[in-house]
């Protein structure tokens, strides 16, 4: 390992948990373990609907892995594309993709048992609900893909525990774990990974342009911009911005090519550097950090936080959109499934950590910010924003 853990702070919900609450979770374990409550409650047609979801609930952990694997198989075999165009039969299929009709048959109905594909009229397959945002959103398809590497790292989950960022997934991210990354990484490294942030930052995106009034701003630097895929849909949807964008040098080369392609490049303006040494460009009234910071730790966090504080103008903004934490928020202590994955994947990775948005705001504040809020938006699970001001009145010293 090349970076000590962080530890984050739990929330005061947490912390300051009444001993009352302690007692009824006692006695609830207690009752969840008796086997006469068990045979009772499946016995009972009132409960029997809750012992049964919750039995489903535990099989779905346990079988987890074999699911992820049915969606990588029909990812590589093209299956949802394929099923796109036209439903068709296991032998159509199984001469398509030059699998075995038998062990294909497998798939097919493995597949459907998850709602990828389902069942159409003379025995042929077509795509299911779950299925068709894997056949028209490249974004999804790629990044199932890339799990593959998180999966080889977690094959003995202690061993990875105790060895975490020594594996592929800490390769693919070379910035992550490496503050020489722009010097030294090969150019291909730079490539893949800025491919597969603008093939999957299409939903982000979405949640961003769909949810923040940029009406009321002239010019916006985004930070971290990759290949500009956040900067192309941005122009197109507020005309009136000026956009920078900074980014490691050999990222940016990747991000003018890119810009040239969609003819936007009178509209941007390009700074290399990296904020981890290099101070950001001034001049833009809002700055933004889309899927940046869980990626860095708290130290590197909080010098990003001061660095975009001080090159905005008083008044300026701030908006960062990312995946946060689920947990204890919402107005309910059910943590959602997607922390485990973030948690998991960005120890892999080889920094940063998934934080919540009460953590993200403390940030902030320490950085200088004022009037911090979060913005509702319909998709938290893609990314959830948000917004820091400087304040525009200057300080008294009176």
């Amino acid at each position: 390992m090349t970076q000590p853990f962080e530890l984050a702070k739990l929330p005061a919900s947490v912390v300051g948990m009444s001993p009352w609450r302690d007692r009824c979770l006692a006695w609830l374990e207690r009752l969840y373990a008796s086997p006469k409550l068990y045979r009772w409650s499946l016995g009972n047609p009132l409960t029997r609907w809750v012992t049964r979801r919750r039995t489903q609930q535990l099989f779905d952990l346990m079988a987890g892995f074999v699911h992820t694997q049915v969606v990588l198989a029909c990812v590589r075999l093209n299956l949802f594309q394929l099923l796109h165009q036209a439903p068709a039969d296991a032998q159509a299929i199984a001469l398509r993709v030059q699998v075995p009709e038998p062990v294909l048959q497998r798939l097919l109905l493995s597949a459907v048992s998850l709602g990828l594909l389902e069942h159409r009229s003379h025995s042929r397959f077509g795509l299911g609900p779950l299925g068709v945002p894997l056949a028209v959103h490249e974004g999804i398809a790629a990044m199932v893909e890339h799990n593959h590497l998180l999966y080889a790292d977690m094959q003995d989950p202690l061993g990875f525990l105790n060895n975490a960022w020594q594996g592929g997934m800490a390769a693919y991210w070379p910035y992550a774990h490496d503050a020489q990354a722009a010097s030294q990484a090969a150019k291909d490294k730079f490539s893949r990974y800025s491919d597969l942030m603008a093939a999957s930052q299409g939903f982000v995106v979405q949640e961003i342009l769909s949810t923040f009034p940029f009406q009321a701003h002239q010019c916006i630097l985004d930070v971290g911009a990759g290949k500009g895929r956040f900067a192309c849909d941005l122009t197109r949807h507020a005309p009136h911005l000026k956009v920078k964008l900074f980014d490691l040098p050999p990222v940016l080369e990747l991000a003018k090519d890119n810009i040239q392609r969609h003819g936007l490049s009178e509209r941007m303006d390009l700074y290399p550097g990296s904020f981890l040494h290099d101070a950001l460009p001034q001049g833009a009234d809002l700055i933004t950090l889309v899927r940046v910071a869980h990626d860095h730790s708290d130290a590197v966090v909080r010098q990003l936080l001061q660095k975009i504080w001080d090159a905005l103008p008083v008044g300026g903004c701030l908006l960062l959109a990312e995946p946060m934490a689920q947990s204890w928020t919402g107005g309910h202590s059910d943590p959602a499934q997607s922390d485990a994955y973030f948690h998991f994947y960005l120890l892999a990775m080889g920094a940063g950590r998934l934080r919540t948005p009460e953590e993200l705001m403390r940030l902030m504040k320490e950085a200088g910010f004022e009037q911090i809020e979060r913005l509702s938006n319909a998709m938290p699970i893609h990314a959830q924003l948000i917004v820091a001001r400087k304040h525009k009145c200057l300080p008294s010293f009176s």
